[in-house]
């Protein structure tokens, strides 16, 4: 069977199915007249944000673009013109893929917000429904371009190389974008907790707060748009590390390439089947729901697999590989909820540690944070080393065949992403559900249902972070392994030693390794950094509208507060501090390539990985745990909102905040860009290196 024909006609599947989605979530009722003029102000600030973000970033790419098409794969005056054309191009189109991706997924959300909103006044069944599926047609069309777009790549090209501009191209695209969208998402977050929360003691989204509107925005594009483009770089990039090694295996494209495509139409077919029987019984926790959606979906993605590996000849081993990386996902995905859901101990520990204050809140929600990143990491150890083993050998020529098989157990944790992607975006729209029904006046019942759908949400976007972050640490020792074929490749035409491994006792290796470390920290704070002042800009101006428009703190009816300039200061705010940090990581990947060689680019690699892996997991799972502790108080345990302990909690959100969503899931980002940058700059690091 000819599987890149499969993976198209599923990936166009996967387009009509979010198309069928799109068109349901549009026809229900939208709500009051009041309800449908706060998501139209959400809707305007998201586009707005999204349309200036990505002017900025289209002149990045082009710019990007002319140097591909001068150095990569090789100079332009050494190589071939013909690859090097092809090349910038695979990368415009990976850029472009990533972006209307993250612009379907923030359209949609911001017309399932009203629309989920509503359906609460009646039911949580139909309000559930609502956002879950608005939340799918995010994962359908994220998904269905990643395979569409790879697919395409080799069809028409035939040089799988081709795949890593691809996926160069849609990585840079979501570092920026989920940075921005970080930035944007907690500088209104903060502000408005600060002020509303902690001062002046009013509700999440009183009205009244001239930064609430901006906060609800800031769900869109940082939660959906950059979480979308996130997860469509991690997915294609391995799709991109596994075909590479599948054509080195192969010898050229052939039995392990065709495997690679088999798993990934299978993954999004099963998430399609997946999304489709999505339903939630009356009185059913929606956590519940959405987690044995997730099982539904690995269960069928294992069958199916297990019988096209059967039927079409396929090796068992590459097909246990992918399961043993499905299955540590799914682990991964346990051992995150137990550390940030709000039914588990360490959620309500930290809570019932902010009855003595704030410092307790940070002490024991950075405690349990650190705790967390044990099961993931070795989980991602485990997986690594189980698929190493289990296919080392099968080419008693090289160690290839368990670098593929390494790749394969990437793919595998990855091929449910459509699903993932699903439950990920379902928060965002429910958490802005629930803004609407307080700032609308839609009723007590509306808000207990929202509340109880928003607080399955945060559990979920916690679980999908710790997902994200170990798919893409077992992606990028794939892309290791990509980096070290194509710096094979160039060194064998040019007659030089080949490359077997990293020696740590190298100078130069070792070199690599203490810089790769310190990078995910230098580019956390740099992002952090940019979170501070821009909140303290925004906090700044809540003040003075509190202080200067009469009757905006009593709730006066004509004291109407200006929600656009809070959204004007995030947004000038995250579009001046999103470009320095990526590019940091960019250049300093450069600067040790070109110091080192490939050499000290592959200590590099591994410190960057092992160093990035700890900081993004340890600030994701912090954050989610301060954040739903939080909640827990709110929802009237240890003495509910206004109290002692609710106030340190809310310290300890404030903190998390850029935690969780700025810095942590970027850092994923960022070790797959630098990645990628040292695989496609390899001919170059071996040409002009000092040493």
């Amino acid at each position: 069977m000819n599987w890149f024909a499969v993976s198209v006609v599923v990936a166009l599947l996967a387009f009509a199915t979010a198309a069928w989605l799109y068109l349901w979530v549009s026809k229900q009722a939208s709500g009051t007249k009041k309800v449908q003029e706060i998501s139209g102000l959400i809707r305007e600030g998201a586009r707005v944000f999204l349309n200036r973000e990505y002017r900025l970033l289209a002149a990045f790419v082009l710019v990007v673009a002319v140097l591909v098409l001068l150095f990569l794969p090789e100079p332009i005056w050494h190589g071939t013109p013909q690859r090097n054309i092809v090349m910038a191009l695979a990368y415009i189109a990976g850029s472009v893929f990533s972006g209307l991706a993250g612009k379907i997924g923030m359209n949609i959300a911001t017309i399932a917000n009203s629309r989920t909103a509503t359906a609460a006044v009646d039911s949580m069944e139909k309000s559930f429904m609502i956002g879950f599926r608005g939340g799918a047609v995010m994962g359908m069309a994220v998904v269905g371009a990643s395979l569409l777009g790879v697919t395409g790549i080799v069809m028409l090209t035939g040089d799988v190389a081709m795949t890593l501009g691809f996926s160069f191209g849609a990585s840079s695209l979501a570092l920026f974008a989920k940075a921005g969208g970080g930035i944007f998402t907690k500088t209104a977050d903060i502000a408005a907790d600060l002020v509303g929360k902690v001062e002046l003691d009013i509700p999440e989204d009183d009205p009244r707060n001239p930064a609430v509107i901006a906060d609800n925005v800031g769900d869109n594009v940082g939660d959906v748009a950059g979480m979308g483009a996130d997860l469509f770089d991690s997915h294609v990039a391995s799709l991109s590390a596994a075909v590479v090694l599948a054509v080195a295996l192969d010898g050229g494209i052939g039995k392990f390439t065709q495997m690679v495509f088999c798993f990934g139409a299978i993954g999004l077919l099963s998430s399609i089947l997946g999304v489709l029987v999505a339903r939630i019984s009356k009185g059913a926790d929606p956590t519940a729901a959405l987690n044995k959606l997730t099982y539904i979906t690995t269960g069928v993605y294992v069958v199916l697999t297990g019988i096209a590996t059967l039927s079409f000849g396929f090796d068992w081993r590459y097909w246990a590989a992918a399961m043993l990386g499905l299955g540590v996902g799914v682990i991964i995905g346990i051992a995150t909820d137990f550390f940030t859901n709000d039914q588990r101990k360490p959620v309500q520990q930290v809570a019932e540690a902010s009855q003595s204050g704030p410092a307790f809140t940070m002490l024991s929600g950075m405690s349990y944070g650190f705790l967390s990143v044990f099961p993931a990491l070795v989980g991602i150890a485990v997986s690594a080393l189980g698929a190493f083993l289990i296919t080392n050998g099968i080419d008693p020529t090289s160690i290839t065949d368990a670098l593929f098989g390494i790749s394969i157990a990437a793919v595998g944790m990855l091929s449910i992403v459509g699903m993932i992607i699903s439950n990920d975006a379902y928060g965002p729209i429910v958490d802005n559900a629930r803004g609407l029904v307080e700032m609308g006046g839609l009723g007590e019942k509306a808000l207990r249902i929202t509340d109880d759908l928003d607080s399955a949400g945060n559990t979920v976007k916690a679980i999908t972070k710790g997902f994200a972050i170990s798919a893409a640490g077992l992606t990028v020792i794939a892309l290791l392994g990509a980096f070290l074929s194509e710096a094979n490749d160039v060194l064998s035409a040019r007659g030089l030693e080949l490359i077997t491994g990293f020696d740590v006792m190298n100078p130069l290796v070792f070199f690599g390794l203490i810089v790769g470390s310190a990078v995910p920290a230098v580019f956390s704070a740099m992002l952090m950094l940019g979170v501070n002042r821009n909140a303290e800009r925004m906090v700044d101006e809540i003040h003075r509208q509190f202080e200067e428009i009469p009757g905006l703190k009593e709730g006066k009816p004509n004291a109407k507060p200006d929600y656009a300039r809070c959204i004007d200061i995030a947004t000038t705010g995250a579009l001046k501090e999103l470009i320095p940090a990526g590019l940091m990581a960019i250049l300093v990947t450069l600067a040790v390539g070109f110091i080192g060689g490939v050499t000290a680019i592959g200590g590099y690699l591994a410190g960057n990985i092992v160093s990035g892996l700890l900081l993004a997991l340890f600030m994701s799972n912090s954050g989610g745990l301060w954040d739903n502790a939080k909640k827990y108080v709110e929802a009237g345990n240890l003495g509910g909102k206004g109290s002692a302990a609710h106030k340190a909690a809310v310290v300890g959100d404030t903190v998390g905040d850029p935690f969780k969503d700025t810095a942590g899931p970027s850092i994923n980002t960022q070790i797959t860009v630098v990645s990628l940058v040292s695989s496609l700059a390899a001919g170059l690091f071996i040409l002009f290196s000092i040493f």
